[in-house]
């Protein structure tokens, strides 16, 4: 064979093997890059509930569990969801993946409070989320608490602490947080929490529930003993029943099996 054929079958060798190379990837797109896209193209066409993360559809729904509307999922937090879960900064503890940034907050008197050290430290507390200009879900999450102020009676202050958290604080003063509270007949155990917006974000953060609206806002109830490292969530707007007997459960270290596990990511 001369030296004219010989390139000849090698240029043909060459083109047979980038077409079989280019047969095992999509056609004009680097593997890595074309992943990438279709994962964000698959985030971003599924829902989950705000709930129950776990929970998750490809398209439009209630959730099975709480029977919440699924919302779109965030295609960057998709991405991001096998990367270990890292504290914040200032965090003091963490218990069962919660972690609890000790920042400086203020509560409907204006005190001055550290957040894990002054309200969680060693104590039971249901926590959920409002922002007083609210009128959809947060009078609902305030009349629940207030029943179940009324419902545990003097356990609320001892055996159980209530907090609610502005997810506005830029608006949600003190004075406006403590008029809000009367409205629903807030007493000693029910504290509610503003500050700083730069220390409220790292809370919300900690705590898995800032939004980029405040409207968007879960109606998420943590529930947790600190002292036990128990900490579980619920629906917010559930029967008073049911929520006490996940207080209960939680207060004896047990969690409910109808409640997940808090997963937060910073």
């Amino acid at each position: 064979m001369n030296t004219k054929l010989l390139k000849i079958f090698g240029l043909a060798l060459m083109l047979l093997v980038g077409v079989e190379a280019g047969a095992q990837s999509e056609p004009g797109c680097c593997s890595h890059d074309c992943h990438a896209e279709k994962s964000s193209k698959t985030a971003a066409q599924s829902y989950a509930c705000p709930m129950h993360p776990e929970v998750k559809s490809s398209k439009a729904g209630k959730c099975a569990k709480c029977k919440m509307d699924l919302r779109k999922a965030d295609p960057q937090k998709t991405q991001n969801c096998d990367q270990p879960v890292k504290p914040v900064d200032g965090a003091t503890a963490v218990r069962n993946n919660m972690v609890i940034p000790d920042v400086e907050v203020l509560d409907q008197d204006g005190n001055a409070l550290h957040f894990y050290t002054d309200l969680i430290k060693d104590k039971t507390v249901a926590i959920n989320f409002i922002f007083t200009n609210c009128t959809t879900i947060c009078p609902p999450l305030a009349a629940t608490f207030a029943r179940l102020q009324k419902e545990m009676g003097d356990k609320v202050g001892r055996d159980v602490h209530l907090i609610s958290i502005s997810v506005d604080p830029l608006t949600d003063t003190p004075e406006r947080l403590k008029a809000w509270g009367a409205k629903f007949k807030a007493g000693p155990g029910w504290t509610f929490v503003t500050g700083e917006k730069q220390e409220m974000d790292k809370l919300l953060n900690a705590l898995g529930a800032a939004v980029s609206k405040r409207e968007d806002h879960s109606p998420a109830l943590i529930i947790g003993n600190d002292s036990k490292g128990v900490w579980t969530r619920t629906y917010g707007l559930a029967k008073v029943s049911q929520i006490m007997s996940v207080i209960e459960n939680v207060r004896a270290g047990r969690v409910d099996e109808t409640s997940a596990t808090v997963e937060v990511k910073p």
